[in-house]
């Protein structure tokens, strides 16, 4: 049997993007096209034919080995291709140029919404999914109840899967993956999806898998202490090519030193969440100053804020947004959430909104740190989870003496005041 569970070679994906005309919108009736179309035939004739689309390279030349047994981490910016390759790599889309071989039975978890037949019950997309990796249903009967106690649905079994919510269909999304034994495991982020006694659990599920089971995983996130935790092996894509290869500690560095560099906002026109969310998006972040100006290097003595820019598409009884803030090394500085000061109670109206949340100077300790946003119903769904998407650096330009820059332990430094006297 070959040692190889994985061989890419010359991997390129591309994709055409139809740009929108005339500020037409995206989705159109017949009605709309009929009354549009003298305009947009005399809009044709006025660019004598040119094309208004363009190709977009969602992955260029990607090569790597992955053997047997093998955890690899997937890492990169939003839009670095990441989940493009898992896709190709589950034969859900073909590459434009070059191949991927697999040896092995494939699971995965992707987008929440794949793999599974929305009018079938939970019981049946089990022993559907069992059947696609090549398994009898005796073997799928062995393992039926501790898929059903991992996922936590008993009373939805029989249930069509298209009545579950986000978090339950990625509770019987992982739960199958993790336990039909299938010889490659790849997992994109949608474990965000689910709550964070949920997300524990599946971590630690995929360690054993990993670990006991010898089995191959490829798993993408954005979170650098899950990605060192669970892989000693990294690739970094970056603008769909191949950035670095190599141990967890080096790749992550590398990754941390270049990724958001001098970068104080993030903006997404079409809006981001998690896979299968509709009720709510995110539109941008930023990083401001005192004077509200944006920046991503801070005095250690002023106050700083992160602002984030959201949209609201139905009516949502309860929901908290917050910011998760790590230092570089993956240490928890902290997690702080809207509704501290919500007088609404958490309930989101339809609409567009601001927030903004000051920290006070003197507190954090001169060094770089990587902001994550999180917007979720507790207990229930995760609606959004962006792990690292902004970095920025703390700098002491008032510190007198090389005494002062010694290294402290600690993740913040708040300042105090001393008192001392004779005795």
């Amino acid at each position: 049997m070959s040692e190889l569970a994985l061989s890419v070679t010359g991997l390129s994906k591309s994709f055409n993007i139809d740009h929108r005309r005339n500020g037409l919108p995206r989705y159109r009736t017949l009605h709309d096209d009929l009354l549009a179309l003298p305009r947009r035939l005399l809009t044709t004739f006025s660019r004598n034919g040119r094309s208004t689309s363009e190709i977009f390279w969602a992955l260029r030349d990607v090569s790597f080995e992955v053997k047997r047994g093998e955890v690899i981490g997937i890492i990169g910016a939003n839009g670095a291709g990441k989940s493009t390759l898992l896709k190709i790599l589950n034969r859900i889309t073909e590459p434009t140029t070059g191949g991927a071989d697999v040896y092995g039975r494939v699971g995965a978890l992707l987008e929440v919404g794949t793999g599974f037949h929305p009018e079938l019950t939970g019981r049946e997309n089990i022993f559907l999914n069992g059947a696609i990796l090549g398994m009898s249903r005796a073997e799928i009967r062995q393992k039926f109840d501790e898929i059903i106690a991992f996922a936590e649905i008993e009373k939805f079994l029989d249930t069509p899967v298209k009545r579950y919510s986000s978090g339950m269909y990625v509770r019987l999304a992982f739960a199958v993956a993790a336990h039909l034994e299938p010889e490659i495991l790849l997992i994109d982020e949608v474990l965000a999806v689910g709550d964070a006694q949920f997300q524990k659990k599946s971590l630690a599920k995929m360690e054993e898998v990993a670990a006991k089971d010898g089995r191959t995983v490829i798993f993408v996130s954005h979170s650098m202490s899950t990605i060192s935790r669970l892989c000693p092996r990294v690739i970094w894509l970056r603008g769909g090519q191949v950035a670095a290869d190599g141990t967890a500690n080096d790749v992550i560095q590398q990754y941390s030193d270049i990724a958001s560099v001098d970068q104080p906002r993030v903006s997404w026109p079409e809006g981001i969440s998690n896979a299968g969310i509709t009720e709510i998006k995110l539109m941008s972040v930023g990083l401001l100053d005192k004077n509200c100006r944006q920046t991503a290097d801070f005095d250690y003595s002023e106050p700083l804020s992160f602002e984030l820019t959201y949209t609201v598409f139905d009516p949502i009884p309860f929901c908290r947004i917050g910011f998760m803030l790590h230092a570089l090394d993956g240490s928890p500085v902290f997690e702080i959430y809207d509704i501290d000061e919500d007088t609404n109670g958490g309930r989101r109206e339809p609409g567009s909104y601001v927030i903004r949340c000051e920290v006070p100077g003197d507190l954090l300790k001169p060094g770089r740190y990587s902001l994550s946003l999180n917007a979720g119903m507790p207990g229930i769904k995760n609606l959004v989870r962006l792990d690292g998407v902004l970095q920025f650096s703390v700098h002491d330009h008032a510190l007198p003496g090389a005494a002062m820059n010694l290294p402290r332990l600690g993740v913040i430094r708040p300042k105090t005041r001393w008192f001392r006297k004779a005795l």
